[in-house]
């Protein structure tokens, strides 16, 4: 099939390489223009080292955008992990649309977002969907859907990495395949079920340790790595923001076995240190204090001077 693709990032270069690999032919790839001093998209990059012709308008609401699309005569449009608003008039360009990958079983967590806040919920399953893409966001109708499971240790990283991207790549091809033989179907969303989440940036990520351990935990799966968790940890100077990472739950079965009060450091070993939060206590075991490193959390501990409020041994 002759295609274009529209995208960015990793996933885009995964599902460039892709078609490439099985001998389908990429007329142009779309990617956003870098901002100053940012380092070129990884699938501009690889599109131009394969040779194609490669576009990087500002808005693909305009008429050059649509112009270059349509002198690519592409059977099908792909879009792999698009941040621009692609118009309708954009993505009917092609001889049978586009098709889009979104990572969560939708009409699920819509956004930008999808992959972090089923694991910050305690979500135990999660997926991808390929749907034509509309004006709404995440609205158009399914094409094809894929479901993963969420272990109860699983960050954020495991879940997308392990799981949404290769699953992701091999849908995108599966769906394009059965658009062009013609065999495909489409499942309008259900509305009633659509759930929409934004952003999860830095206020989204802040840990209340007055919360159950339970949700503090699948927080911080959820921001791990990116874009981290994230409390105040006091010392002899004063408090530091930082930034919590590889962590281990640890939940209590009596009701008052935690001592100490939510959000105190309660423990230190050698490697980590443990904070109260409701019903258990989290195991640091690496952290990044802000406009520093990640380190472990015993040696930043030791590095600002933390004392724990109960001594060594006694953590319930």
């Amino acid at each position: 099939m002759r295609i274009a693709i529209i995208g960015q990032q990793d996933f885009g270069k995964a599902v460039l390489e892709a078609f490439l690999a099985r001998g389908d032919e990429v007329a142009g790839v779309f990617c956003k223009p870098e901002k100053p001093d940012e380092k070129p998209d990884a699938l501009g990059a690889a599109a131009q080292a394969a040779g194609l012709k490669v576009f990087q308008f500002h808005s693909l609401k305009s008429p050059e955008a649509e112009q270059a699309l349509r002198a690519l005569d592409a059977d099908l449009g792909i879009m792999a992990y698009v941040l621009q608003f692609a118009p309708q008039s954009f993505v009917n360009i092609p001889k049978h649309g586009t098709i889009q990958y979104h990572p969560s079983l939708l009409p699920r967590y819509r956004g930008p977002s999808s992959i972090n806040w089923p694991i910050a919920r305690g979500d135990r399953e999660t997926g991808l969907s390929i749907f034509r893409p509309t004006d709404g966001l995440d609205e158009g109708p399914v094409i094809l859907q894929k479901k993963c499971a969420i272990g109860p240790d699983d960050t954020l990283g495991d879940v997308y990495f392990n799981q949404l991207f290769p699953l992701g790549v091999a849908a995108m091809l599966e769906a394009a395949d059965l658009v062009l033989a013609g065999r495909h179907t489409q499942t309008a969303q259900d509305e009633s079920q659509a759930s929409y989440e934004g952003w999860f940036r830095a206020g989204e990520s802040k840990i209340n340790w007055a919360n159950h351990v339970d949700q503090v935990y699948d927080l911080i799966r959820a921001c791990n790595p990116a874009p981290g968790a994230w409390c105040e940890l006091g010392g002899p100077s004063g408090p530091i923001r930082v930034s919590l990472f590889d962590c281990r739950k640890h939940p209590v079965r009596t009701f008052g076995a935690v001592r100490g009060k939510p959000g105190e450091v309660v423990q230190i070993t050698e490697q980590s240190l443990f904070i109260n939060a409701q019903g258990g206590t989290i195991e640091v075991l690496r952290l990044k204090p802000e406009g520093g490193k990640k380190m472990a959390a015993a040696d930043f501990a030791r590095a600002q001077g933390l004392q724990a409020v109960c001594p060594a041994g006694s953590r319930a």
